[in-house]
């Protein structure tokens, strides 16, 4: 393992600095899912809540209410989407073997609409419920390529996506 050394702050800058009164603005999206796997870019919707919020220095969280959908930065490039799907049903194939989707055996966190979906579960835990990202001048610093997407594991069905803008 590397471990950069201490130095004198010459390599450190200083890019925004603001001592205003903390704001917070908690936004909540809803997503009509139409497949799974699928990856929905939200950008641009990311990009509303900060405005709308005039939050001009500080993060913006993107968060995902659900176990069977995930939130992540990556690029909207479609051959490396469908690249993407296919590592998720390698990691976690959607037709093998979860004791999660044993309902003869299961009793905790039943539904009557419940459906097998271990595979979704095992491939959100790869990645991940939120994205943190920094605002700075009212804009989020989103890398060239970048792009925030919602990932349908499971199936079809309306999402809820919290975007909460913290800053001053």
């Amino acid at each position: 393992m590397r471990k950069l050394e201490v130095k004198p702050a010459a390599d450190i800058k200083e890019i925004s600095a603001t001592e205003e009164r903390m704001k917070c603005r908690v936004f909540s999206l809803r997503i009509e899912t139409q497949d799974a796997p699928e990856f929905i870019d939200i950008t641009e919707r990311v990009r509303q809540c900060v405005a709308e919020s005039r939050v001009r220095n500080g993060s913006v969280t993107v968060f995902s209410r659900h176990t069977t959908a995930a939130i992540k930065i990556n690029e909207n490039e479609p051959l490396l989407l469908q690249d993407m799907q296919r590592f998720l049903e390698r990691i976690s194939p959607r037709n093998g073997h979860y004791m999660h989707n044993d309902f003869t055996i299961r009793t905790v966190n039943m539904t009557e609409d419940e459906c097998p979906n271990g595979h979704a579960h095992c491939q959100q835990l790869l990645l991940s419920t939120s994205e943190c990202v920094p605002i700075i001048d009212g804009a989020i610093q989103m890398g060239r390529w970048q792009s925030v997407f919602v990932i349908e594991l499971d199936r079809p069905r309306p999402r809820e996506i919290l975007v909460q803008v913290m800053g001053g």
